[in-house]
């Protein structure tokens, strides 16, 4: 039985008793409404609208038009290259009007960006609702009589009382080749005045990861074009590899250097700004521009000003641009930046809608939200076109706190992580990656031949240098050999450092770990030892060409490779 005993009819103009009386004892048989009241509507200039319970059935024609509209948009999937002209005469010549009736809902009350509706009872999880006013919401609580909506506009334009209509479409993203070199919000809308974006197709945001069937293993590095972790900690295409530290420690400078990385490589790079501040943004994308990586970058960004849900769908955005890509067999490098403050978006959320806090006030389904995100980065099997996606999600620590909820949450989801601890950053070691809990589990799968072997004992010769230096400070003269042992160590902390906006080249990267491993720069000062390095790099790249274009292009290295470039070294003077 309906809930509603009466029903309602709107039209600019009263029926005639006999069709007064007719759609009567339609809906009493049919819907066990007794009742039915004129109500006259200006609006409506042709037809009429019958409204009762929960549904809206239209016969105006405005939905006539509307039900026209909706079979032409079956000709979206039809082949381009044939003519649709015989297709749309036959779906005119047969179309058949017929009610179109809608389940709409009524809003109990709004607070904080959150619209509690009754009356929606087969609304789904995740479906769109758009509101009397023209704003559209999304389903993320269903009860038993009432379900939670988060809404993508202010507050103001709804209120108790208004009506919310279901669309039947689960949230989605527009995707497509021409949202390269763009800057966009968590909808997908243009926020760089460039004018629209033309949509190749329209994704859900939300989507079941690859199964281990459609995956195959993870072995094509995909550099940093920085020494310190494309040596010790290699990022292999399709990994999760977290970027972890306590804030303004170089998180950020360390994606946008891997993203500056990937020119001239064919990989599609995709940026999501989570919470920050616009102007911090808008540099971001001066910069890339400046390097000419814009070209192949798409920046999806929902600032502090934004509204919590659309901080929340931010990183789900960026993830579907990235699965169409990888669809299409291409490469992609996903960064979230960052993920911390997308969980305190999820958090806010949650707890308007009246969910039980757990640990930190953070929802019981807080590890789901990252995991669901994060698993679906993958490389793909060569059955669905071996594509990859890479992804560097940062999350911020407090005081170098990596125990934290959600940063424990993400490292157990993660292939690895790369740590950068405060004490090297201000003490001028940047990046300031701490080689003793950074990791990467994908190892060596993911390092070209060149790299593996040129890397060589540099991790445990760095551990054995930070133990020595450790227990140097409580000892008195030192040793002739302790003093080797520690100028060595040092001097290998001092290659690792690097300035912001210079990825190095592979062959770079190798002929200064050879180097620097074959005890060259040992018994130089900082200053010395780089101009030292540069020069031999110089003299490598214009006396020996095809070394150089060996390592980049196949990674290959033998005793040979290894002997030309100390043999170059050798010969080098600064």
């Amino acid at each position: 039985m309906a809930r509603n005993k009466t029903a309602f009819i709107y039209s600019d103009r009263e029926p005639t008793a006999e069709q007064f009386e007719r759609i009567q004892n339609l809906i009493r048989r049919r819907y066990g409404i007794k009742e039915l009241k004129f109500v006259k509507d200006e609006k409506i200039t042709t037809g009429f609208k019958l409204e009762f319970d929960n549904k809206l059935f239209d016969w105006t024609i405005e939905g006539r038009l509307h039900q026209l509209t909706s079979e032409f948009d079956t000709l979206d999937s039809y082949d381009s290259k044939k003519s649709v002209m015989p297709l749309m005469r036959k779906m005119v010549a047969g179309f058949e009007l017929h009610a179109v009736s809608e389940e709409i809902g009524t809003v109990d009350s709004v607070r904080d960006g959150i619209a509690f509706i009754s009356g929606l009872d087969s609304a789904e999880y995740d479906e769109i609702l758009v509101f009397d006013s023209g704003v559209k919401g999304l389903v993320q609580d269903i009860k038993e009589k009432q379900i939670g909506c988060i809404l993508f506009d202010s507050d103001e334009f709804v209120s108790a009382g208004s009506k919310a209509v279901r669309t039947g479409h689960i949230a989605g993203m527009p995707v497509g080749e021409d949202f390269l070199g763009r800057v966009i919000d968590s909808l997908g809308n243009p926020i760089d005045g460039l004018g629209e974006i033309d949509a190749d197709d329209y994704w859900p945001i939300e989507k079941r990861a690859p199964g281990i069937i459609d995956r195959q293993p993870v072995n094509t590095p995909l550099e940093t074009g920085i020494l310190s972790i494309d040596s010790m900690f290699p990022i292999g295409r399709g990994q999760r590899e977290l970027i972890i530290g306590d804030r303004q420690t170089g998180k950020t400078a360390i994606a946008v250097d891997t993203i500056l990385n990937q020119k001239g490589k064919d990989v599609i790079c995709i940026y999501v700004s989570i919470c920050q501040k616009a102007s911090t943004t808008a540099a971001l994308v001066n910069k890339l521009k400046e390097f000419g990586a814009m070209d192949y970058t798409i920046i999806v960004n929902s600032p502090a000003s934004d509204a919590a849900p659309l901080e929340f769908m931010a990183p789900y955005a960026g993830c579907t641009l990235g699965e169409y890509f990888m669809s299409q067999g291409k490469d992609v490098l996903i960064v979230y930046d960052d993920l911390s403050k997308h969980a305190v978006a999820y958090r806010t959320i949650s707890l308007l809608l009246g969910r039980t806090p757990g640990r930190e006030a953070y929802p019981g389904d807080i590890f789901y939200l990252h995991s669901r995100l994060l698993e679906r980065s993958a490389h793909l099997s060569d059955s669905l076109g071996g594509g990859s996606m890479t992804a560097l999600p940062i999350v911020e620590t407090q005081e170098g706190d990596v125990s934290a909820y959600i940063p424990t949450n993400v490292i157990s989801i993660t292939d690895g992580q790369i740590f950068l601890e405060s004490e090297l950053f201000f003490s001028g070691q940047r990046p300031a990656v701490n080689v003793g809990v950074s990791v990467s589990r994908i190892g060596g799968d993911a390092q070209s031949q060149a790299m593996k072997k040129a890397t060589g004992t540099l991790r445990l010769d760095l551990a054995q240098y930070r133990e020595m230096a450790a227990f140097m400070q409580f000892a008195g003269d030192l040793d002739a050999a302790s003093k080797s042992k520690l100028n060595y160590g040092r001097g290998l902390m001092n290659i690792l450092k690097q300035k912001q906006y210079n990825p190095i080249p592979r062959h770079r990267q190798v002929i200064i770990l050879v180097t620097a491993l074959a005890h060259r720069i040992q018994n130089m000062d900082e200053q010395q030892a780089r101009l030292y390095l540069d020069a031999v790099c110089e003299k490598a790249e214009r006396e020996d060409e095809y070394l150089c274009s060996d390592i980049d292009g196949n990674g290959s290295f033998s005793p040979e490779i290894k002997q030309r470039i100390l043999e170059i070294a050798d010969s080098t003077v600064v």
